[in-house]
Parts: structure tokens; sequence; C-alpha cells
């Protein structure tokens, strides 16, 4: 989940220096946040495994997705957490998807060779060829937050740029 998009919110770009309160800057990003957290939500619900998107069953991933805003005050990161109870990061398998089938074990009991039970001489060798030629176990779904974003870049603009107009402080 390494893309990352960032925007820019013109009209501040003519001072020299700018004194802000960033209480309210806080404010803007954290209601950015909430936009596009909610928007990422209904994706992810109303997807159902449809354009891409991951299925939704248990919810545990649509209510992982949280946003944080940076100690800084000037960025927020709107991402899925790891959802509680949850041995592996799971929204990056999703993202990326898992390649080939399922790794080469032991053989099952009196399935092999003599009493140790070893496969015959390449068998594993073969094991390997037909594991790469499974394709994907899990397939790449596409990246619902990032999209999300997307769809209300105008909305979280404005809001930003409302907030940082009522940060400025005159000097």
């Amino acid at each position: 989940m390494a893309d990352t998009l960032s925007m820019h919110i013109e009209g501040f770009d003519e001072f020299d220096k700018v004194d802000f309160d960033k209480t309210k800057v806080r404010a803007g990003f954290r209601e950015a946040g909430k936009i596009v957290t909610g928007r990422a939500q209904m994706l992810l619900a109303l997807g159902k495994g449809q354009e891409g998107y991951p299925t939704n069953r248990t919810g545990a991933l649509l209510h992982a997705i949280s946003f944080r805003v940076s100690r800084s005050g000037f960025m927020v990161r709107v991402m899925p957490n790891m959802p509680a109870g949850a041995k592996e990061y799971y929204p990056a398998y999703l993202h990326y998807g898992v390649r080939q089938g399922a790794r080469v074990t032991k053989l099952a009991p009196g399935q092999g060779l003599g009493r140790s039970n070893r496969r015959a001489r390449g068998g594993r060798v073969e094991a390997l060829a037909a594991r790469k030629l499974t394709g994907w176990r899990i397939a790449p779904r596409d990246n619902y937050i990032v999209d999300a974003l997307q769809d209300s870049a105008q909305e979280v603009k404005d809001v930003l740029a409302a907030a940082l107009g009522r940060a400025l402080r005159p000097k």
C-alpha cells in the first residue's frame, strides 16, 4: 500500500513567511481524513468484490480503515490498520496479491518411497514447476483508498483551502 497521492492547494504560494494557527490546520486535515475514510469505506462496502475491490465478508477490513493526522498537523494518512486478532497484515496481500500456489510440503504418510517417505527422484522439481504454473493465488485488488481520494479530491481541496484560510494569522 505504498501508493501515495499528494495534492497542491493554490493561493498560498505568494507568502514568504506564514504564521498559522496549527489547531485550525489540524482540524482541517482531520475533516479531510474523515471525508476520505468515509468514501473508502463506502467504496469497499458497496463494491462487494466488483470493480477489483476486495469482498467485504466480515467487515473487519471495513472497520480497520482509519486516518491519522501527523504530529506537525500538515499531513493526514488514511490506511487500513491491522484488524484485531489478525495474524498478518492482510490489506497488503489484497493490494499486491500472492503469486503461485501452495508451498511444496512433506508428503502425506504412505505417499512417498521407502521407510523415510521420500519423493521420487525429480519429484520436488516437478512439484515446484507445477506450483509456478498456477498463476495468482490471490489476485491483486484495486486500491480503494486512492480511488476514494481521487473521487473526493475537490471536496478535500475545498476543506483544506478553507482551513488554511482560517488558520492564517495577519502580521
